[in-house]
């Protein structure tokens, strides 16, 4: 029964346009950007319409454009990865956080222009989880540790933040 059923249906066609078009995006006034997003939007239907079959085409309710994402969204999309992290980890007691630095970074070697954020992960995996793995496994982090992620000297660092002990009153 495909009653009810949204097929969602993706291609690559006029990645070119896209990917020459929004050369600079992200420096644009809001007004400049709509109209990219437009002039963008007619080429690739355009060439939707060149290489696509109209009795195909006639099938298909709607047919959208995502817009190229900006540094900022990418940068929210590591934040977002971060916190899954972060829920991860505290099941193991270990609290981990990142600096501005370090998300920077993150954002800045996990997009790219044709792949979008796709790479984030990748990133994330190899330069954070498999390096944080190494750490727990030679134990230099444990239960209970914090963890500061930083961006230093071109490279991620992890710094562990000792929990002060409380001062107790019969050892002074």
């Amino acid at each position: 029964d495909f009653k009810n059923t949204i097929i969602i249906m993706t291609s690559n066609m006029g990645a070119d346009v896209i990917q020459s078009n929004f050369e600079g995006y992200d420096k644009l006034a809001e007004a400049a950007r709509e109209e990219v997003v437009e002039l963008t939007k007619k080429q690739v239907f355009d060439l939707l319409k060149q290489n696509i079959r109209p009795e195909f085409l006639n099938r298909i309710d709607e047919t959208i454009m995502f817009r190229p994402l900006t540094k900022q969204d990418v940068v929210d999309i590591v934040k977002i990865q971060l916190e899954g992290l972060k829920k991860k980890l505290a099941k193991n007691d270990i609290t981990i956080s990142a600096t501005d630095a370090a998300i920077e970074y993150i954002a800045e070697r996990g997009y790219d222009p044709q792949f979008g954020a796709r790479p984030v992960k990748r990133v994330l995996q190899r330069e954070v989880l498999n390096e944080l793995s190494k750490d727990i496994l030679a134990q230099k982090v444990r239960p209970e540790d914090e963890i500061i992620i930083d961006f230093k000297n071109g490279k991620l660092v992890f710094e562990n933040v000792v929990p002060v002990e409380p001062v107790n009153e019969e050892n002074k």
